[in-house]
């Protein structure tokens, strides 16, 4: 074999080498995403002029005056009734996004239940949106468990999550929270779980009037 034909040879077993690890590489990185599709959730929620400023804790608020609609939100719910988000308007609604399927969103649960049954009577609504879910068994099965109170619309192809305006959320992040004024405009979210004092948090600001302005990160 002429030296030509051997370099030729090693040039083709080392361009080999290089795709297999492009591949192997690409391939991790799929699986990564596809892992943290249920995860604590983060800080981003993609583009869009939404206004949001993000503190250090991971909430992000919007100024009154600069807070985009929320979307009609309405439909079935998980136990088969309906719900639609528009007949809250003048309350406080406080929507969370989770699924069954999803263990933040089960280390979440008990929270939400719990703050709900603490500000209903000031004005505030719960609404969940339940996604993923293939069928409502089980996230009937979930509501059940820990004891969830207030309705869940059924989404399972994420729809409703598509209708708010890009960059409000992510619909990778699962759980995700968003509180809605008493003027019906997105006015803080969250792309993580929440603890029950965390939520509190995020909450008491609107309570009062159902605004509050957004503050820089220090």
């Amino acid at each position: 074999m002429s030296a030509a034909s051997r370099a030729f040879l090693r040039s083709n077993r080392t361009a080999a080498r290089v795709r297999r690890r492009a591949a192997l590489t690409t391939g991790a990185a799929v699986a990564a995403l596809l892992v943290s599709a249920c995860s604590s959730g983060g800080t981003s929620g993609g583009g869009g002029q939404t206004g949001f400023i993000t503190g250090s804790d991971g909430i992000s608020t919007a100024k009154e005056g600069e807070r985009a609609d929320a979307p009609e939100l309405s439909g079935k719910t998980v136990d088969g009734g309906q719900v639609d988000v528009a007949d809250y308007k003048g309350k406080i609604v406080v929507i969370n996004v989770w699924g069954s399927w999803c263990p933040p969103c089960r280390a979440e649960a008990k929270n939400f239940e719990k703050v709900y049954q603490d500000v209903k009577d000031q004005g505030v609504q719960f609404i969940g949106i339940n996604t993923r879910d293939t069928s409502p068994g089980p996230a009937r099965a979930f509501e059940k468990e820990f004891g969830v109170s207030y309705p869940s619309l059924y989404d399972p192809a994420g729809r409703l999550m598509l209708r708010f305006e890009k960059g409000t959320l992510n619909p990778q992040a699962v759980p995700s929270t968003l509180i809605i004024d008493r003027d019906g405009k997105v006015a803080a979210r969250t792309l993580q779980a929440l603890s029950e004092e965390k939520l509190h948090a995020m909450l008491a600001p609107y309570l009062a009037d159902g605004s509050a302005d957004a503050k820089p990160e220090k």
